[in-house]
């Protein structure tokens, strides 16, 4: 392990922190509020980087793959740790372990939360509890790539701990380029979809964090009762298909805007993504239909819901926690499969579960036809079975994780249904559940030591396990050798 390359990392990524905490500082400013909370927080941020950066000094920038991969989970860790100061130190969430579940779901861009409401709270605060999910939508790491330099030999390796889904790649040569080109679509959403909503009659504080939560799939919002607290059809619409703009791959959006080719959207992933919401939409609305009055205010209920939901986004308009069994269970389905690799929803990702699906009927074909030589394809390109391998090792340790955590959650003695929903819905980054932590409810509900397994949960969701997992290897801890 090259530790002062990781120091190094660890330190730019405070001082970038520290850097995005004068933000809300500058908004609680001018709404007359106290900049001390994010003074005292940026100031820690400072100290702790000054220490890292001296700690790093001299590093050789050889960063390989197991340097990668811990940079990038403690990055997400302190940035975590630094980002719940501000709501210890405004008061907002005395309680220290309330503070880091509301930073870690704000940076993983969960969107769960422990307060029972946000209105009247301080400006300030709201402001970086949204600007966290656009912190961490892209990924921090990508961040500091796209505005650092990196040895662009070396940086990959950070790309593929951060960006989620089951095949990481460059678009561009350089990879600071490629970071670059991330972030531009993804500010150029956000600022779009601001636009927009400014044009719906909200004021420009709303419609910027709710572009924040909705473009990062985050979910924090600004009202007690979501989006559905604004009463506008015209908001929900708007807010709806950024949601599902920001479950596509950005890779495609690369291909189509920069390139000039429609091939991008031939993506078989984005078929199923688009027929799943269109099947659970549909379905879904004839099941409320009768008790929301008629199948196109249904439609309208569900296709926003299934959306949010599958995006890993967690907005609500209507509390789906009363809906009727099959709407229920159809949504928790569609929580675990999330949306397309490389995008910033949560999820297993449905590239992932193609492929699963795809080996697993290749599976069944062999054992009917022993000399046959099946492939397994997508988009008519075969894929590796390392990248087989590594989409079955995710879904056995979702499962695993899932299992194991309810396990532990049970011991509170909360019903069956808000345990193994917490739990899903922190591990898919979603936001709301069912039962207790459903739509209407909070995680305020669980012990601080439950809300700290919740925290690992959400960091193992973001980061898709492997980094995370990592960090409790000892092998990866033996020392370089010079």
């Amino acid at each position: 392990m090259n530790y002062r390359i990781v120091s190094k990392i660890l330190g730019r990524v405070l001082l970038i922190g520290a850097g995005l905490l004068c933000v809300p500082l500058v908004v609680a400013a001018l709404y007359g509020e106290s900049v001390l909370p994010f003074l005292y927080a940026a100031g820690i941020a400072l100290l702790a980087a000054g220490a890292l950066l001296l700690l790093g000094h001299g590093a050789d920038d050889s960063l390989r793959a197991r340097e990668g991969f811990v940079s990038v989970a403690l990055s997400w860790l302190v940035l975590s740790l630094v980002g719940a100061l501000p709501f210890v130190f405004s008061g907002v969430m005395p309680r220290f372990a309330d503070a880091l579940f509301e930073s870690v779901s704000g940076l993983t861009t969960t969107g769960a939360s422990v307060l029972p409401g946000v209105e009247g709270l301080p400006k300030g605060v709201l402001f970086w509890r949204s600007f966290s999910h656009f912190i961490g939508g892209m990924g921090v790491l990508v961040f500091m790539m796209a505005v650092l330099p990196l040895d662009d030999r070396h940086s990959l390796h950070l790309l593929r701990a951060e960006v989620p889904g089951p095949v990481k790649g460059k678009l561009v040569p350089r990879m600071r380029s490629t970071a670059r080109i991330l972030y531009l679509i993804y500010i150029a959403l956000a600022l779009l979809e601001t636009v927009f909503l400014l044009f719906g009659g909200l004021g420009l504080y709303d419609s910027l964090l709710t572009a924040f939560g909705t473009v990062a799939t985050g979910g924090f919002g600004l009202r007690d009762l979501s989006i559905g607290g604004y009463h506008s059809v015209y908001v929900e619409m708007v807010v709806a298909v950024f949601m599902l703009l920001a479950g596509v791959n950005f890779n495609l959006y690369y291909i189509v805007l920069l390139k000039r080719s429609l091939g991008g959207f031939r993506s078989e992933e984005l078929y199923w993504y688009l027929g799943v919401i269109a099947f659970a939409s549909l379905t879904i609305a004839a099941g409320i239909a009768r008790s929301v009055g008629g199948f196109l205010p249904g439609l309208r209920y569900a296709f926003f819901q299934v959306v949010s939901l599958i995006t890993s986004t967690g907005f609500g308009t209507a509390d789906f926690n009363l809906w009727p069994p099959y709407a229920r269970t159809m949504l928790l389905l569609i929580m675990v499969v999330g949306a397309c690799a490389g995008s910033t929803g949560g999820g297993v990702k449905l590239g992932r579960v193609v492929i699963a699906v795809k080996a697993s009927l290749r599976e069944v074909r062999r054992q009917l036809f022993p000399r046959s030589v099946a492939r397994v394809t997508m988009d008519g390109r075969r894929l590796d079975e390392p990248v087989i391998h590594t989409t079955a090792a995710y879904c056995l340790l979702y499962v695993l994780t899932t299992m194991l955590a309810c396990l532990l959650l049970s011991l509170q003695g909360l019903d069956t249904e808000t345990t193994l929903t917490s739990v899903i819905s922190c591990l898919s980054n979603i936001g709301p559940g069912l039962g207790l932590v459903g739509p209407m409810g909070n995680f305020g509900v669980w012990s601080a030591p439950a809300k700290l397994l919740l925290c690992l949960c959400m960091l193992l969701g973001r980061l898709e396990f492997f980094p995370v997992l990592l960090l409790f290897a000892p092998g990866v801890w033996v020392r370089q050798r010079r």
